[in-house]
């Protein structure tokens, strides 16, 4: 009898334990989310399927670059907010987020290349964001040259991230009988001001693999200018095209060489759009009117 009111005091005590451990947490998950009128169902979205998809099926592709800049009006979902706002996040911080999670996410080494196959930690992203310990040279305002070295800490500053380049494929579905795209990955690009030159500078940061990281990018939600209601998922923000970019390059038997590196300018641009109306054509050459 003894040990049977033993084994049952400590099933309390532990599922006490459990229940004090389930409010704690729910207390700080409501503490980190936004001020709203009803509770928000974070983080129990799942992305949406793509279409089923076979080998035969694709009669036609072409994989291009795409470069998004942040500083236009109709990419600034992507970019804000430059600080998270209870549980409204930048697309780049949700990415830097998952890949400290470490749930079976990756990123890879930009200078590497494009090809996604040399993974890099958590302390070299931070380096190429110039987070750490760095020294400074403060010099006298007397102006007679002397002066002393102040050492800084410097931390990740996600809002420099201003540009992504991404990798996606478009093909013809002939089952479908019309022109689909998927995304294959996502660069965020650096730019920042050189404090000895004063001059900007652009990095390539790292690649992630977009499918990945689809199930976070579904959980947390961009600004929707129209309804405060009813934010768009990162996720359908891609797969719904609601960005603008220009095309930096194609698949080529030049090595997938950039369109920067035979043309310049005005000319470039031109290359740009003469690449996005040749896999517009495609589609349209395929049907008689």
């Amino acid at each position: 009898m003894k040990k049977i009111i033993s084994v049952l005091t400590i099933v309390i005590l532990l599922a006490g334990s459990l229940a004090q451990s389930l409010m704690a947490q729910s207390i700080q998950n409501d503490q980190q989310r936004e001020e709203w009128i009803y509770n928000k169902q974070i983080g129990q979205r799942a992305p949406a399927p793509y279409p089923p998809l076979r080998e035969a099926d694709v009669m036609w592709a072409k994989k291009v670059w795409r470069l998004i800049d942040l500083r236009e009006k109709v990419n600034q979902p992507l970019y804000y907010p430059t600080r998270p706002k209870g549980d409204w996040y930048s697309l780049i911080d949700v990415i830097l987020n998952t890949i400290k999670s470490g749930e079976n996410v990756y990123a890879y080494d930009a200078d590497e290349g494009d090809d996604m196959t040399v993974q890099i930690t958590q302390a070299e992203i931070n380096k190429k964001f110039g987070a750490g310990v760095d020294s400074v040279w403060v010099p006298d305002l007397d102006g007679s040259g002397n002066g002393v070295w102040e050492i800084s800490e410097n931390e990740v500053r996600s809002d420099e991230v201003k540009q992504y380049i991404v990798q996606e494929v478009w093909y013809f579905d002939s089952k479908l009988s019309s022109l689909q795209v998927r995304l294959l990955g996502i660069c965020p690009i650096r730019i920042s001001v050189n404090n000895e030159t004063n001059a900007l500078e652009k990095r390539k940061l790292f690649w992630i693999k977009y499918d990945p990281f689809r199930r976070a990018f579904a959980n947390f939600g961009a600004f929707n200018r129209f309804n405060d209601a009813k934010r768009i998922s990162y996720d359908d923000m891609f797969l719904q095209r609601r960005f603008n970019g220009y095309i930096l390059a194609e698949s080529n038997v030049y090595d997938n060489r950039s369109i920067k590196d035979y043309e310049i300018g005005r000319n470039a641009l031109l290359e740009s759009e003469r690449i996005k109306k040749v896999i517009f054509d495609f589609e349209q050459d395929l049907w008689e009117y």
